[in-house]
This record gives structure tokens, sequence and C-alpha cells, in this order.
């Protein structure tokens, strides 16, 4: 097989595309042959060493991944040979080959295309953890969602409409913003060149928005509390534009809001049951056509380096998504 390997975590420059050994599954694994696998913000960080979640060196990074079982380890019974499934396994899928718990792979119906799937799991299933479990969103809320062109925005915009809420995306050129109006978003706001807490005001008759979805971070995270509703949810997903920002805590006191913290991988971890119900009604979403991702490129795995850049770049309009022949 082959695989990009990562022997320190310096950025881009310490990955490798080499010729490696075929790993064995072992009990409770599967090995899966890799059709597609997508680009998370995660993937830029880990290689960097920002993340969190630090394996051991050296190591194939890509955290979601399709394609089919092709080796079960012993133990597994819910999986078979050939079967087409979506991982979310933390690492392995920039490769030819990867090995996945059983558990975190999910069975793909016929319909469902490898690059979809590949760009399905992190997306979606953050983006209804933060929506529906976190925030509360519900039919008739006004949700803002910042970022909203990337692959955690497009996702949040499709699964509030799915549930009826009023969409406002924020996105840094008219361009995404044309992108999330096309995908249901009621209104957009592009935020370097239009002030946001302006244009909140007039969209909202000054009442702001009930939740606010946020992975960018950064000075419009302030902006966008300063505008929220009253009993308003700030969803606290992720620091994309880079600097953590420090809000004043008198902002929380004088809106009766709240700063939601939403960590979807944990709670996958610690509440199994929740989680696959959750992954069943976003399969279900996606059988109806209530949500599709929005990829904007594929490219060869061999051309990884190409796909990190841009995606770095803050140019993507939805995935990035690297396919195996």
């Amino acid at each position: 097989m082959q695989a990009w390997q990562c022997s320190e975590t310096t950025g881009l420059q310490a990955l490798k595309w080499l010729e490696v050994a075929t790993p064995t599954p072992q009990a409770g694994q599967v090995l899966v042959r890799i059709h597609a696998a997508s680009l998370n913000f995660p993937d830029l960080l880990i290689v960097q060493g920002k993340y969190q979640f630090k394996p051991a060196l050296p190591f194939v990074p890509g955290s979601e991944f399709a394609g089919t079982v092709e080796a079960l380890g012993d133990g597994v019974d819910t999986l078979r040979l050939g079967q087409r499934v979506a991982c979310l396994a933390g690492t392995g899928g920039f490769a030819t080959h990867a090995l996945a718990p059983a558990h975190d792979c999910l069975p793909l119906p016929d319909a469902f295309p490898m690059v979809d799937a590949a760009a399905f799991i992190m997306t979606y299933a953050t983006s209804h953890h933060a929506l529906l479990d976190r925030g509360q969103l519900r039919s008739g809320d006004t949700l803002l969602v910042l970022g909203a062109a990337g692959g955690v925005g497009t996702a949040a915009i499709q699964i509030a409409k799915a549930i009826g809420a009023r969409v406002i995306a924020a996105a840094s050129t008219d361009d995404k913003c044309a992108l999330c109006r096309s995908i249901g978003a009621d209104d957009s706001v592009n935020y370097n060149t239009t002030p946001l807490r302006d244009a909140l005001k007039a969209m909202t008759g000054g009442q702001g928005p009930n939740v606010v979805f946020d992975p960018v971070g950064g000075d419009i995270s302030e902006q966008a509390f300063r505008s929220i509703a009253w009993r308003g949810r700030h969803l606290v997903i992720g620091f994309a534009a880079g600097p953590i920002p420090s809000l004043p805590l008198n902002l929380p006191l004088l809106k009766g809001a709240s700063l939601v913290g939403v960590f979807w991988w944990d709670f996958a971890r610690r509440e199994p049951q929740a989680q696959s119900a959750m992954m069943s009604e976003l399969t279900e979403w996606y059988g109806r056509g209530l949500i599709r991702p929005v990829i904007d490129r594929t490219l060869p795995m061999a051309e990884l380096p190409a796909g990190y850049a841009h995606m770095a770049s803050r140019g993507a309009k939805g995935k990035v998504v690297m396919t195996n022949p």
C-alpha cells in the first residue's frame, strides 16, 4: 500500500508519499481499501502539532475516509467483506488502505457515493450535535452561521433548514455568500465588506440571532456575541481564524446568553447510543435529499499537499476530497 506519512509535526513539509506494509486488522478492526478521503481542519492542525490529539510518530493523517472492507479482525460481526463504509478513525485516511475500528465505520447504502460519504460524518455530526443538542435550535429560530461556506458551515445551513430555522450565513466573499444562499440560507452577509453587527441588526429587526454557530473564532466572535438575542446560545466549535477570542464576561450577563462548548468527538465517545441515533437520522436525511455535502473539488491522493494548501488558504467552498483510482 501507499500512504502519506508524517514523520514529525512540523507542517506539510514533513509529509512523504511512501510505499509501506499493508497492516493486518487486529481484534475489533477492519482493513478498508480507501476510495476517497476528505480534508478537515483538524487534519491540518495534527500535522502542525497543534491538535489536542497527538498520535505517535510516524503516522498517516486523514481522519475521515470511505471505501470497501477488505479484511476483518477477530470478533467483527457487524460488517462483511466487500461492504461499503464511511469511517472516522482519527488517522490513516490519506493512503490507499487503512485500519479502522469496526464501531467507527458507518455502513453505506449502495446509492451513497464514496466522495459524499468521505465528506459526511465529521461535518454533519458536528453540526447536528452543535445545533440540535447543544444549541437547542428550534423551528422558527434565527441561526447565524459564521464561516458559512466551509464544510461544517454548509452542513449547518442544511441541517437548520431541515428543521425549519431561519439561516443568516456570514462569509468572507460575495461568491461564498452566493453559495450559501444556493443551498438554503435565507440571508447572507460578507463580513469583509459589511459591518456584521449592522447587517444583523437590519436582518433581525434589532433582535439578533437566537443561535450563533461559530467555527471561526478571532475578532468576528465578539461581534457576533454582541449581536446575539436575549437568551441566545453562542456555539464554540473551533478557531479556524487562528486567534482564540477573549470575551468580556459582562456580555453573557447583559444578554442572558450562553457560551456553549461543542466537542463532538468526545460526545461520540461518551454517549455512543446518542451518537448512533444521530447518524441514523443524518443518513435518512441524506437519502431524502435534505442534506448533501458541498464538494469544493476532488484531487488525486498523490496531490494531497495541494489540497492542504487550498484548505489552509480558506478559499475552499465546502469540502476538499482526495481520491484513489
